[in-house]
């Protein structure tokens, strides 16, 4: 039984709900393990042909726990090490996984659930999603370094280095970012209408040609550049500077939203 997602099959489709929306679908350590054990059963179910991924509530997903992160005895290089890789296979079992798969997103899509979008094959965005990677806000890395892979340099560094939160859905698409952009509310119906094309298409041919595309990226050393990146995220993990000491001092003495709000104050 999971307590921080749903799951069912609606033909073909394997649907993974997240399901904390109390918190925006905040990706907890809960999550990380449920998340896995419903993909490596859609992924074992001959029966299962695409995977569609989406959020309960008021968004898709605020990105990793950061009330959890703040509460953990993380210190040394080897823990920070473990603990990332961790979240970095998490991300990457939606680019590695062998079906395809789709995220429907809305509301808010930000920092690793960004990622878990970007990972995913086809994304389909509700008007009035925002995105975008905060982490450099608050002195964090990147776990899965993807978004110089899905857009240009110049958009990738303007996105990460600001570290812009507030990229519209529309924006997201003209930055190649998303396939479509619908009416909220049928961001869902859009994805399961191509979830059923794919599962209409000939299966092996489906998962041949997906893994052709990655391996595309993979003789373009993606997995190498992903990986030096998730050590330069350890870097800045152990570092942890005076921006991440003071938001996770405010996060454990008032909370995280004031530790949010001062980290948003700062940007004004």
């Amino acid at each position: 039984m999971f307590t921080t997602i749903r799951t069912h099959v609606d033909g073909g489709i394997g649907v993974l709900t997240l399901n904390r929306p109390n918190v925006l679908n905040a990706i907890n350590a809960a999550m990380v393990r449920e998340i896995g054990e419903a993909m490596a059963a859609f992924v074992d179910d001959q029966q299962i042909l695409a995977i569609v991924i989406h959020g309960e509530g008021r968004a898709f997903s605020a990105g990793f726990d950061l009330k959890e992160s703040a509460q953990r005895q993380v210190t040394s290089v080897a823990q920070w090490r473990a603990l990332l890789e961790e979240d970095f296979a998490f991300i990457m079992q939606f680019w590695d996984c062998p079906k395809p798969t789709v995220a429907a997103v809305h509301g808010h899509c930000l920092a690793g659930a960004f990622e878990i979008m970007l990972a995913c094959d086809i994304a389909v965005a509700a008007e009035g999603t925002y995105f975008g990677e905060p982490e450099v806000r608050f002195g964090a890395g990147i776990v899965a370094l993807l978004l110089p892979w899905m857009t240009t340099p110049k958009i990738a560094k303007e996105l990460l280095l600001t570290g812009n939160d507030k990229v519209t859905a529309t924006q997201a698409r003209e930055m190649g970012m998303v396939n479509h952009v619908v009416p909220a509310g049928q961001e869902l119906p859009k994805a399961m209408d191509l979830a059923a094309q794919v599962c209409a298409a000939a299966p092996v041919s489906v998962q041949l040609t997906k893994r052709a595309v990655n391996r595309t990226y993979e003789m373009m050393n993606m997995r190498q550049a992903l990986l030096a990146a998730l050590e330069t995220s350890t870097l800045i993990s152990v570092e942890a500077g005076p921006e991440r000491v003071e938001f996770n001092r405010i996060a454990k003495e008032q909370g995280l939203n004031a530790a949010i709000a001062w980290r948003n104050g700062r940007f004004k």
